[in-house]
C-alpha cells in the first residue's frame, strides 16, 4: 500500500535538530525511502565542518522509524516510540559527508513482528552511488 508521502513530523517523534531527516519522498508497506541534507552549522559537524559517517545509522534509523510510524498512521494507530538495538554490517565508502549536500536514506523492511521487534536493509546514496548500508534492528515500545 503506498500512501501519499507524509512529512517527517507527521511520523517521527523526533523534533528541532534532532529530526534529520528533511522528506518523505516514498513509503509504502515495504520500505521508506527519505531525503537527508547535511546542514552548514548543525550540531553533529565534526572539526573540519562536515558530517562524520556515522551519521549515516541515525539517518538510517529515522527512515525505518518513519516507516513504522506511517503503518501505524494507516492503520488508525499513534506512531509508536522505537529503539534502534544495534546494527549489523555497517559499511561506508566515506568517511564524512560534506555540508550542503543532500542524501537519499532507504530503508526496507526485512522482518517485522508486530510484538515490537523488526529489522530492515539500509541505503544511504547520492546520485546512482551508494555510500553507506546496514541491516538495523529496533523494536517499537506501545
Amino acid at each position: 500500500m503506498t500512501g501519499e508521502p507524509r512529512s517527517p513530523e507527521a511520523l517521527l517523534p523526533h523534533r528541532g535538530p534532532s529530526l534529520l531527516l528533511g522528506r518523505i519522498l516514498e513509503i509504502s508497506g515495504e520500505h521508506c525511502l527519505a531525503s537527508a541534507r547535511v546542514e552548514p552549522g548543525a550540531w553533529y559537524l565534526d572539526d573540519r565542518g562536515e558530517a562524520p559517517a556515522w551519521l549515516a545509522l541515525e539517518w538510517m534509523a529515522q527512515a525505518a522509524s518513519a516507516f513504522s510510524g506511517n503503518r501505524h498512521l494507516q492503520a488508525g494507530r499513534a506512531p509508536r516510540i522505537g529503539f534502534l538495538l544495534g546494527t549489523r554490517r555497517f559499511e561506508t565508502v566515506v568517511s564524512a559527508f560534506p555540508p550542503g549536500t543532500e542524501f537519499e536514506v532507504e530503508a526496507r523492511l526485512i522482518f517485522l513482528d508486530e510484538a515490537g521487534p523488526s529489522a530492515f536493509a539500509c541505503q544511504v546514496r547520492h546520485g546512482a552511488e551508494t555510500l553507506a548500508r546496514a541491516t538495523l534492528k529496533a523494536v517499537e515500545v506501545p
